[in-house]
C-alpha cells in the first residue's frame, strides 16, 4: 500500500477525483485539511473522503465552519435571521453552504432554502465529524530518506511540537497548528508534511519537511491551480487540476 499525503482541496472536487484517477489503485490518502471552502463542492469532498474512510487532520477552514456552522445551524434551527457577515462566509464560507444546497444568492446575501430544516441535518452530521478530526497525526512510517516519524499538520508544526502534550499550552499548540505560518525550521526530530501556504508550481521538498499545497482554488494566476500529493513509501509527487 502506498500513502499520499494531499494538499488543501478547497472545495475542488473535480482535481481530487483528477489526482486520484493518477495515483496506483493501493493508494490510501491522508489529507492536511482545508478540504472545504472556496471551491465549488465542498460537501462531495467531504463525502467522498468520509465514504471511503480516508484520513485528515483539521485545518483552519474546517474551524471555521465548526464554529460558523453551528452558528448557522442554531440560527436556523431557532428561526433567526442567519448572519451575512463573518470570517467564515468571507473565507469560502458562502460557497460551501451552496455546496450543501441550504441557501441561494439573493444578490449580495445569502436566503435559506424554504425547506432548509427538511435536510439540514446531513450539514450538522459533517460538522459533528469535522469535529473529531486530529490536529495532527504522527503516522507509523519513517520517511525513507530521512528516517524520521513522518507528521502530517495543517500547517508547520515543528516549533510547536514539544508543547503538543501540555495542557496549559494548549490553545497555543492548536492556534499554531491551525493558523500561524510559521518557517518550518528544523527543530523536531520529525519529518513534517503539511499545507496551508501554497507553493507555487510544485511542492515544497526540504530533507525535514514538505509544503504540499500548491493552491489548487487559485485560478487564474500562473503557477498556481494545482491540487497536489506526496507518496511517502517512493517520494513521487502526483498534480491534477479541474481540468485534467
Amino acid at each position: 500500500m502506498k500513502h499520499c499525503i494531499v494538499g488543501d482541496v478547497h472545495g475542488e472536487y473535480r482535481a481530487l477525483l483528477n489526482l486520484v484517477s493518477k495515483t496506483p489503485s493501493d493508494t490510501e490518502f491522508i489529507f492536511v485539511g482545508d478540504l472545504i471552502d472556496r471551491g465549488s463542492h465542498s460537501a462531495n469532498v467531504i463525502n467522498f473522503i468520509r465514504k471511503n474512510r480516508f484520513l485528515s487532520v483539521r485545518g483552519n477552514h474546517e474551524e471555521m465552519m465548526i464554529v460558523h456552522g453551528t452558528v448557522f445551524v442554531n440560527d436556523i434551527e431557532n428561526d433567526r435571521p442567519i448572519e451575512q457577515d463573518n470570517m467564515w462566509l468571507q473565507h469560502g464560507g458562502r460557497e460551501t453552504l451552496l455546496s450543501y444546497g441550504l441557501v441561494y444568492n439573493r444578490g449580495k446575501e445569502i436566503v435559506p432554502h424554504k425547506y432548509i430544516k427538511e435536510f439540514i441535518s446531513h450539514f450538522k452530521e459533517d460538522i459533528e465529524w469535522l469535529k473529531a478530526l486530529p490536529l495532527y497525526l504522527e503516522l507509523d512510517i519513517k520517511h525513507p530518506p530521512s528516517g524520521r516519524s513522518v507528521v502530517v499538520s495543517h500547517s508547520a508544526i515543528s516549533s510547536v511540537w514539544d508543547i503538543r502534550d501540555k495542557q496549559e499550552y494548549l490553545n497555543v499548540f492548536k492556534n499554531s497548528v491551525l493558523w500561524k505560518r510559521t518557517e518550518p525550521l528544523d527543530e523536531a526530530d520529525i519529518f513534517n508534511i503539511f499545507g496551508h501556504t501554497p507553493q507555487s508550481y510544485s511542492v515544497d521538498i526540504k530533507k525535514h519537511y514538505i509544503n504540499v499545497d500548491t493552491g489548487c482554488y487559485i485560478k487564474g494566476k500562473r503557477g498556481y491551480g494545482l491540487l497536489s500529493a506526496y507518496c511517502i513509501e517512493t517520494g513521487e509527487v502526483y498534480s491534477s487540476s479541474d481540468l485534467n
